[in-house]
This record gives C-alpha cells, structure tokens and sequence, in this order.
C-alpha cells in the first residue's frame, strides 16, 4: 500500500484525500510521531490521543484561513508534522529546531503561540470578535481544549464571555480525563458522567451559558468526527463540541502509563518500553528532594499542608500525598486558587508550602501581591523549574522570578546552592514561620547522592563565603554558583576569585556587602535569572545606594526571550555555562 504522509506537505494536500485513505493516514502519523519521539523525546501520549481530531479539523476546515487555536500545545506534534514540517520535525525542541509548542513567527498555521494552559478559549474569541468587525462573517475559529485545561479560571471566563456574543466560535473539548497527571474535581466528575450517559441534571452546564452543544463524540472515530465537524462548519454562534479520546491511544504502554508517557524521554519505538539509565549512586532530582524532605517534615508537623496546581508527579508532591492524602492537596491547573487557598489555609495557623514552577506562578501574581505578601502571611512557596528549564522553551524558562518577587515587601526569597541545601531550608522555613518565602530550585539533578544528612539551620539572610580571593568578588545566587566553583577550580587565576554564595537574594547579607565592597574593585555577579530587575541588579543598586565605584560586571539570561535546547546550549548562549566562565575569568 502506498504511503499516504509522505505526500503531504500541507493540509490543502490532505483535502486530496478520500475519506476512506484517512484511517491509513492515521496509522502511519502515529507511527511518524512514535519513531521520532522515541529518539529525540518530547511530548508524546498527548499528541497520540489526537492524531484522529488532528487529522479531521485540517481536512474539514480551511487552514490556515480558518484560525485553529490548540491549548497548551503538548498535542500539536500531529498539527505541525501536517502543516509543512514534517522534515524538520526531527529537530523538535532542540537547539535551533522547531519548538515543541504552537509557534506564531514558526508557521501562519500556528495562530497563537501558546505553552500554558487555558488561553485557548479567550484567544480564539478575540479573533472570533475581530472576524466580525472586520466582515470575515465566513471565517471559522476553533479552539481545542483538555478537560484538564477547561477547569482552569481563564478558561471559564473565556466561556462566560463567549456565552454573552454571537461570536463565530467552536470550543471542542478533548476529554480524556487526563493532563499531565489524571484531572481532579467536581467538573471531571461532570465530564464522567455525560460520558458514561449517567448525569441526573436536567441542565447541561453548557447550555446553560448559551453554547451549542454537542457530544460526546468518539475522537478516535473520523467517519464520525469529519460528519459532526461538517456539520458545526455549517452553524455560527458559540459552539461547543465534546469529544472523548484516550491519551496515549495506539501505543499500549502508553495508553496503561498516561502519566508515564505524557513525556517518556527516549524508548524503545517497538515495545514502547522507556530507556532507562542506572541510576546508582547518581545525585538526586531536587523535585525530590523537595517530595521527600517535605514528607520527613509532614511527620514531624502535623500542621504541614502541601499543595500544588496539576503538577503531584513533576514536582514530586506525589510523596505526600501518598503518605498524607489528607494534607496535600491537588487543585488543578489553579495557580491563583492555589496561592489564596495557601493565604487561607496560613491565617489558621497552618504551614503551607505551595509547590509551584517558577513559569506557572507568574499567573498568579495578584494572589502572591494581595492575598499573601500584603497580609504577610507565611506561606513557603516552593519554585520548582527555576532557571533555564531546556527543551520546552520560552514558555517554560523559570527565568524572572527572582526579577518580579524583589520588588514585593514582606517576601523573602531563597535559592539553594545544591540539595542539602534545599533540604536545610525547607526544615527552616517552618521553624519560625514569619515572613512568606520563595525556595527557587532549577529542574534536574544536584551534585552530591550524600544529601540526606541530619537537618540544619540556616541562619537567615546571611551569605557563605565559599573561597578566599584577592582581587575579585565572585557573587552567585542559587545552583548556578556550581558552575562557577566548577570554572574555577580549572582555572590558572583561581587564587584572584572570592567566592561569596548569596542564598538569600532578599534580604540581602548587607554585612557581607559592605565588607566585599570595601575590599575589591571589581565584583562580578551571576545567576540563571534575567539581568534585568534579577539579583545582579540587586547588587549594584547596593553599590549606588551605598556610593561604593567598585566595576560591577552582571552575568545571567539577557533581556531576550531564550528559546529551546539542552541546557548546556542555553547556559552557553547566555554565557553562564562552565566554560564561558572561566574564559571571562582569564581576562582578570
């Protein structure tokens, strides 16, 4: 039998098609994306579970004319091998390639860029509105959600919107009961009961907000899905259309592991079984170090909470929920519920540490600001994916939060050089409880597999001098100071470095900065955060306050959006990685 993929540059090449070839189409997409994903890793059951609607939306409506908007992005892998980039797809998330996420300078059929969930809805419609004004009354909008996705806030707001206008816009719901770990609450348990045909309300919650419902529809179907998409692409209005598919589906490891295979890394493309590395003796994740500190600690002290928005298997909250299922709390893709529900629970007396990456807290900026720093209320915030986070990209990159949380009063702010030292610190911040805290920690391993050691106080806001110098001072916040030590242990000036490690970025060890500024004339500061507004900035706002002229030179991510790649091609582009160091040490 022919092949059908390798014909197809474009969606105008898939119209070609009989309907009766699309299954077939289907097969050998699955199969494209399996063989690729399996070597170069990525994103891969979400983008399985939707090969068949994949397929149907291009075939049935007019893109790029027609505006496909999907959420998050982990599932257009199908989409973008579709619309011209199915040769380049091998390079997906790497340095140079295409991105893992819908991109709009990337393709015109990526029409909003996208990366964090729940924007789909509110996208979509803005275009839907501007169609309108501008007489493209034939113009169709789509914008594709999970059922993880949808219970978000934006995403009923975007709903609620919508309801109230005759705008032209079809919300297809792509419910397979799982985002990157399985969906919680009583919206999923909805979605279970339409499904299952068993839902005792008289009143579909869609309806109710004036959408056109439809469903639920076999997503895995295409003689169905092309029927019921023909049909909506013949009605206006808000439109909503239910479809039920399976993360993972044909791949059977994946289909029994969602959580598993929702980013496996590298497997077997035949038996699916993921490749693993021995991991003897190896440093551990900090995302582990946190999970199990955090349940060392929930067993010392019973007010310990934990929550976290979506995130229980990558932030490893998953330790304590399972060994505490009533203290630690999975809320969904919330982040600001998330964060109030922490201020909530902190005016009882509770002690919270609300585990969140560092990207994700960004949305909710105005419940940290209002609801925990104003009230100064003592929640220890846990910034998980802090710094440059690799191949998922701009979107992802936890690389402004030391920016935008310096400026906040009563918030202290954290990084740890390593994971004895963000074990010390979790055991800290529930001591005294006082101010609210931010623990930032990147993704990956630390440096030592000896880290579950006695706990130790950190004395707060206190810099460690890590070595002696003479004539310049190294100052590094957080991990990436490993980096340094690592220049200079390789260096032939070594013995001009001091080397002062600033966990504390707020309050700053004004004592130590005092006495640094004395004593050397050129400071040089580097972090894995933005120059501007980040720790650096920090330092020489100390220097001008202070009337200190020592040569301030500030190392970190610049003021650009940094794209996707290993971290070693990013900390290098960003002149932070080892050996970038220690070639701009040499000129000293």
């Amino acid at each position: 039998m022919e092949k059908l993929l390798s014909h197809i540059q474009s969606p105008a090449d898939l119209r070609k098609l009989s309907t009766d070839q699309l299954p077939q189409l289907a097969k050998e997409l699955r199969e494209f994306i399996i063989d690729v994903v399996s070597v170069k890793e990525g994103h891969l059951g979400a983008s399985l579970g939707v090969v068949e609607l994949t397929i149907a939306l291009h075939y049935v409506f007019n893109t790029p004319e027609d505006l496909l908007v999907w959420d998050v992005g982990h599932q257009a892998y199908g989409h973008k091998i579709l619309t011209g980039r199915r040769e380049r797809f091998d390079t997906n998330r790497q340095w140079g390639g295409i991105s893992g996420f819908p991109k709009r300078s990337e393709s015109e059929y990526d029409t909003f860029g996208t990366g964090h969930s729940s924007t789909s809805i509110s996208a979509a419609l803005g275009m839907a509105i501007a169609s309108q004004l501008k007489g493209e009354t034939e113009k169709q909008h789509i914008a594709v959600i999970g059922d993880a996705s949808i219970a978000s806030g934006m995403a009923f707001e975007g709903l609620n919107h919508a309801g109230m206008t005759d705008a032209n816009l079809l919300v297809i719901l792509n419910d397979n009961a799982i985002g990157i770990d399985p969906s919680v609450g009583a919206l999923k348990n909805y979605l279970t009961e339409v499904k299952e045909g068993r839902n005792p309300r008289q009143n579909n919650m869609i309806r109710s907000l004036n959408f056109d419902y439809s469903g639920p529809v076999d997503g895995h179907d295409l003689d169905k899905l092309v029927k019921e998409l023909e049909r909506q692409k013949q009605l206006k209005g808000p439109r909503f259309l239910h479809i039920v598919t399976t993360k993972g589906k044909g791949m059977k490891l994946a289909e029994e592991d969602q959580v598993k295979y929702h980013a496996p890394g590298k497997f077997d493309r035949i038996t699916g079984e993921v490749i693993t590395i021995a991991e003897e003796n190896v440093p551990p994740k900090y995302q582990d170090v946190f999970g199990l500190t955090l349940v060392e600690l929930a067993q010392q002290n019973e007010k310990i909470m934990g929550i976290t928005p979506a995130m229980p298997s990558g932030s490893s909250m998953k330790f304590m929920m399972q060994a505490f299922p009533d203290r630690a709390i999975d809320v969904g893709i919330a982040e600001q519920h998330a964060v109030t529900l922490a201020a909530g629970m902190a005016t009882q007396g509770m002690t919270v540490y609300c585990n969140i990456y560092s990207t994700f807290l960004q949305r909710a900026y105005d419940q940290l600001i209002h609801d925990v720093a104003l009230q100064d209320l003592p929640v220890i915030f846990c910034l998980d994916r802090a710094g440059l986070v690799g191949e998922d990209g701009a979107t992802h990159h936890g690389v402004f939060d030391i920016a935008y949380l310096r400026c906040i009063p009563n918030l202290v702010i954290f990084a740890p050089l390593n994971e004895t030292e963000l074990r010390n610190i979790l055991y800290t911040a529930q001591l005294s409880p006082g101010h609210p805290i931010a623990i930032r920690y990147p993704r990956g391993r630390g440096e030592s597999a000896d880290w579950k050691k006695p706990f130790k106080i950190i004395e707060y806001g206190k810099a460690t001098l890590l070595k002696e110098g003479s004539d310049v001072a190294l100052l590094t916040t957080g991990t990436i100071g490993n980096n340094v030590i690592k220049a200079l242990a390789d260096a032939d000036n070594a013995a001009k470095f001091a080397h002062y490690h600033f966990g504390f970025v707020k309050p700053p060890d004004e004592t130590a900065l005092h006495d640094i500024f004395k004593k050397y004339k050129v400071v040089i500061t580097v972090e894995d955060g933005v120059v501007t507004g980040g720790f650096g900035s920090s330092i020489a706002s100390f220097a001008t306050e202070h009337g200190y002229n020592a040569k301030i030179r500030i190392l970190g991510v610049p003021d650009k959006f940094i794209e996707h790649g290993s971290i070693r091609d990013l900390q290098q582009y960003c002149g932070i990685d080892v050996k970038s160091l220690k070639d701009i040490f040499s000129h000293y």
